[in-house]
């Protein structure tokens, strides 16, 4: 139903800002849509699903990285800032898009990759062409270990390992000295001490703001800010490599580098525009001080604390059983610590992470029923939603085969190290990599039950998961009762609802092992929100018999009174104070 805001509630939105009641959702672009037959996702593509958008209620598109790229991380390592890869188009197809998007009332915000860049950017050229060079000091150069053999094992400047597998650092023959990459060796590190580098940075966001985006989702952009000694990290027992973080996540100059940028970038534009940090290891003390508003740095970071509960000692590569009471101490710390200074940002899955409906929910018997109930508790936590592609369908993880059927440079090197180094079998490491790879959420978005799911004429990429038959856009975009239209509605409710957008937020039964209950309130009105996370019937007790006559305003079951929960049912019922 839609909810009619009182002239009160409608002031009292007003001066709230306005990503608060928005969604956004993230396009990654080489799987989204194909419109010349190349196999891979394009911008001409995506243009020509803006309507599909629109119909789903979207107000912000988030796009991964389109720049000019050789793509050894899929677009994460950028040659040039200021130009489009042509295998997704070209600038004047962007306009186009950026175009399209703002007739429909939506905005465009960029990925900004600029912990590091392309081996073959125009900068690290000229850094790796002699000791001498003027931009040799935009990356982190360092001498081999003393007493190592240049170029041998083990003579890496410091022990630090790099999240993509094998050693940080890469050697060069060419002027004898080795630089940090804490991604692919293809991905050196820039050196954000260096004050040239934050201005031809900062040059460059405020040429695609002047162009017309509406701002920037920040790849690892808490690792900018190093301790210039780049001392060794601590090593645990069995692993091959230091951990670096220590020195790298929320480095000594992190806050300044943020300000600065702030003040050089953003400060003085008259346009509603969003920052977004994406921030591994972050903390809720931290982020309090990163989105607090006076402070001027970010309007919301993505944390991970939510995503590494089904993960022994935070390695993917050794999944284990989520605990919805662990997951409901994450998330209600986190609306707790954000509450009163800052923002969060709130999200299941993204093209990081496996898909939400397989990890969290039933992808089998339940998967419809799930993955709306999962659409239900997530937007309605206090925050800004993010939908990931095909997450609104209900898409699910793939089954891959052989290692060669994978296309993730982390799952790539992760098997290569473990089966050469760390004496796995292949049989063990696929097994481990099937939950949790990164290409889960990279098989192409499933528009239809045609060849290739409608995503391409030519081979795709990578592989359209099978049950593209069943799970897609066209058979439930016109579908009241799809995942699709639940998504629809649950976006309505947060545009039209101001309790869902600027309500308190209480977490309820937090020992339940099953049901995840919160509430939202402001001084005339309550939501209570009760989600199933389990495949069996529940009842809840919640001590307040007043619920049992509220307005039920949302559920994906047809409607029963009282507060039990059939297997993976969700209730939202709202009443006025």
């Amino acid at each position: 139903m839609t909810i009619q805001e009182t002239e009160a509630e409608a002031a009292f939105r007003a001066g709230r800002e306005w990503f608060k009641s928005a969604v956004v959702y993230q396009i990654y672009p080489r799987s989204f849509a194909d419109s010349n037959g190349d196999g891979v996702g394009d911008l001409r593509g995506i243009i020509g699903r803006l309507d599909y958008l629109q119909k789903l209620g979207v107000d912000v598109v988030w796009l991964s990285p389109v720049y000019r790229s050789p793509q050894d991380d899929n677009g994460y390592d950028i040659s040039d800032y200021r130009d489009i890869d042509p295998v997704f188009g070209d600038l004047e197809t962007l306009d186009e898009l950026l175009a399209g998007l703002h007739d429909r009332g939506m905005k465009l915000v960029m990925d900004l990759v600029v912990n590091h860049t392309s081996d073959e950017h125009p900068w690290f050229l000229e850094s790796r062409s002699s000791k001498d060079n003027p931009k040799r000091d935009w990356y982190w150069w360092r001498t081999p270990r003393s007493g190592a053999e240049p170029g041998s094992a083990w003579a890496e400047p410091n022990n630090w390992g790099s999240a993509f597998s094998g050693p940080a650092w890469e050697y060069d023959a060419a002027t004898g000295e080795c630089y940090l990459h804490l991604f692919s060796k293809k991905q050196p590190d820039l050196n954000w001490e260096n004050p040239d580098v934050r201005a031809a940075i900062y040059d460059m966001m405020n040429w695609w703001l002047d162009r017309g985006v509406d701002g920037f989702r920040m790849d690892v952009i808490n690792f900018i800010s190093k301790e210039p000694s780049l001392p060794d990290g601590p090593k645990a027992e069995g692993m091959l490599y230091g951990d670096g973080s220590p020195h790298y996540i929320c480095g000594p100059r992190i806050h300044e580098f943020l300000q600065e940028m702030h003040q050089e970038v953003f400060a003085g534009r008259d346009k509603d525009l969003l920052t977004v940090g994406e921030m591994p290891g972050v903390t809720v003390e931290d982020a309090v001080l990163f989105t607090d508003p006076g402070r001027q740095e970010l309007d919301m970071v993505f944390q991970f604390e939510h995503v590494a509960l089904d993960q022994e000692g935070g390695n993917k590569w050794r999944p284990k059983k989520l605990l919805l009471t662990d997951l409901k101490q994450s998330l209600g710390r986190w609306q707790e610590g954000l509450a009163e200074r800052g923002w969060n940002s709130l999200y299941w899955g993204n093209h990081d992470q496996a898909r939400a409906v397989s990890r969290f929910g039933d992808d089998g018997e339940y998967r419809e029923l799930s993955a709306k109930m999962l659409a239900a508790v997530l937007h309605l936590h206090r925050g800004t939603p993010y939908v990931y592609q095909g997450e609104e369908l209900g898409m699910t993880n793939m089954a891959f085969g052989a290692i060669s059927d994978y296309r993730d440079i982390e799952v790539l090197n992760h098997h290569r190290e473990a089966t050469t180094h760390l004496g796995h079998t292949d049989a063990e490491v696929l097994a481990a990599l099937a939950p949790l790879n990164r290409d889960n959420a990279r098989t192409p978005v499933q528009w239809d039950a045609s060849r290739n799911a409608g995503f391409t004429t030519g081979a795709p990429w990578i592989a359209v998961n099978p049950n593209a038959n069943t799970i897609n856009a066209a058979a439930q975009v016109d579908d009241p009762d799809s995942v699709f239209s639940f998504y629809r509605n649950v976006i309505a409710l947060r545009h039209a609802d101001p309790v869902v957008a600027y309500g308190d937020f209480t977490m309820l039964l937090p020992d339940d092992e099953h049901v995840y209950a919160f509430r939202r309130s402001l001084p005339d009105a309550e939501m209570l929100v009760l989600g199933n996370f389990s495949g069996t019937s529940q009842r809840c007790d919640l001590g307040d018999d007043a619920w049992n006559g509220a307005e039920r305003v949302l559920g994906n079951y047809p409607a029963e009174p009282g507060l039990e929960l059939r297997p993976w049912e969700v209730k939202v019922f709202r009443r006025t104070m």
